[in-house]
């Protein structure tokens, strides 16, 4: 729509742009202000409630064109907070997937039986067959084994181990079966901690995407009163939209969710 918006002005048509730019500027205030309610209903308040504001005060006036780059940077920051959501439901979700369900504990006598991970409790004789997933913490039995910790500590080469070595839950066993004894249980092991951590982060965000929802407020409360201010000195409607235009934090709406994706 920006495009648009610009080729009929360029075309001399400014006219046209300003009722496009100013609808298009409009629904789109309407919309976002529409999930701003929402979310202020539910007690959360966001950096975007100046940006509105902006937005609709640049339109009354019919500065349309600072109008369409509110709304750009407003649109631009929750696409990113989107991608960077779906990103990191996707690397929870991966590892979950890494989780083992079962595990192979020897009995006396040296037979298996598949049982739940979560039934394992420390000191349980467990075998792993080649290229299965360490359901728990444990200490390696046999003679020599190798396993792919990457999941857990970004090292892609495999670690050699020996006996008596201790095996960290959640890497891969490598070409051969190899015994180890559990020295935690599931919900005790390193690779649950990963797993609780990243469920924690996820769900609280980034520290400057918290920092910018705390002073959302008081930050909006100044813009208006400054704008309110300038209005009330000149006299002049457009001295209150060119306030809350500079006072918009425009890089903040972007560099809040850009950050939060790159995390």
């Amino acid at each position: 729509m920006g495009g648009v918006v610009l080729m009929l002005w360029v075309l001399g048509h400014q006219g046209g742009a300003q009722v496009l730019g100013s609808v298009f500027a409009g629904a789109a205030a309407v919309q976002r202000g529409a999930v701003m309610i929402r979310d202020m209903v539910h007690g959360r308040w966001g950096v975007d409630i100046l940006a509105l504001t902006a937005i609709v005060s640049t339109v009354a006036v019919g500065e349309y064109i600072a109008a369409l780059i509110v709304v750009l940077m407003l649109y631009g920051g929750s696409a990113l907070e989107d991608y960077a959501t779906a990103r990191a439901k996707g690397e929870l979700s991966a590892l979950l997937d890494r989780v083992p369900q079962t595990a192979h504990r020897e009995q006396p006598g040296g037979k298996l039986e598949d049982v739940a991970a979560t039934q394992i409790v420390p000191g349980d004789v467990l075998v792993l067959r080649p290229a299965e997933v360490v359901p728990v913490d444990g200490r390696l039995l046999s003679a020599a084994g190798s396993f792919d910790e990457s999941a857990i500590t970004g090292e892609s080469l495999p670690v050699e181990l020996v006996r008596g070595g201790s095996v960290l839950s959640g890497s891969g066993n490598g070409a051969a079966a190899v015994r180890l004894a559990a020295t935690a249980a599931a919900e005790h092991s390193q690779y649950s901690r990963i797993v609780a951590l990243v469920r924690v982060a996820a769900a609280s965000g980034a520290p400057v995407v918290r920092l910018a929802d705390r002073y959302a407020v008081p930050f909006t409360v100044l813009g208006l009163v400054l704008g309110g201010v300038a209005w009330l000195i000149s006299g002049q409607a457009l001295r209150f939209a060119e306030v809350l235009v500079v006072a918009t934090p425009c890089p903040l709406l972007i560099a809040a969710p850009w950050h939060f994706s790159a995390a």
